[in-house]
């Protein structure tokens, strides 16, 4: 059995934002207004090639199976594609959508029964990438001052979120990530993310790309 390890140290560098990268962003503006995370996520236009997986996946964390179910309905209801309809699983109640702009999200919650009404409350917004070796990754972003909350050996990894984080950082291995969603691990191209870091710019070797959070302009109201 492999053990976690945890740590409640505020990370020193973290994510300051999340920048989706779209071919209309006015369009994705008003899927995710209406899916309700445009608060979360930044957009800007690009036509970078991509296929298949992307590599991520943007993960909402809520309350109970009829709130997951609020959720999954709004973003049909604006244009997703169901991957996964909602069920009941070992961990809990969960679903996954994909986006018109090809952006995969997963609504998920631990609680099998509602306790009360749906809501359209929001309790965390993970973002998971896939990578190839879980490890050195960790090891990579840990020497850039992240702190790494939990790890589950090569499996999978997460940092403790900074104070004005708005999404928090998980990895996870990119085949077992795209078993999970639900849709095939091969993908070429860009991965269609960029991440406003509180730190410098780089890229990790998944090609995940950081920018400094100065560089990056507020996303228009």
């Amino acid at each position: 059995m492999v053990m976690a390890t945890t740590t409640s140290t505020a990370a020193d560098t973290s994510i300051a934002s999340v920048t989706l990268e779209v071919a209309d962003p006015e369009a994705a503006r008003r899927f995710y207004s209406a899916f309700g995370v445009d608060t979360y996520i930044r957009l800007r236009a690009s036509e970078a090639h991509s296929t298949g997986f992307r590599g991520f996946t943007l993960a909402l964390t809520v309350a109970g199976p009829a709130t997951v179910d609020s959720f999954v309905g709004a973003a049909v209801d604006a244009g997703a594609t169901v991957l996964k309809p909602a069920a009941k699983s070992l961990w809990g109640y969960s679903g996954v959508v994909q986006a018109p702009d090809g952006t995969i999200w997963k609504i998920a919650t631990s609680a099998k029964k509602d306790t009360g009404p749906a809501t359209r409350e929001i309790d965390e917004v993970v973002l998971l990438i896939g990578v190839e070796d879980v490890k050195a990754t960790k090891q990579l972003y840990a020497g850039r001052g992240m702190t790494v909350a939990k790890s589950f050996g090569g499996k999978y990894a997460e940092f403790a979120p900074g104070q004005y984080s708005p999404v928090k950082l998980a990895l996870y291995k990119r085949r077992a990530l795209a078993k999970d969603l639900g849709v095939p691990a091969d993908g070429t191209g860009s991965h269609r993310i960029v991440l406003g870091s509180t730190a410098d710019a780089f890229t990790d070797p998944d090609g995940f790309a950081w920018e400094a959070a100065a560089s990056l302009a507020p996303t228009p109201s």
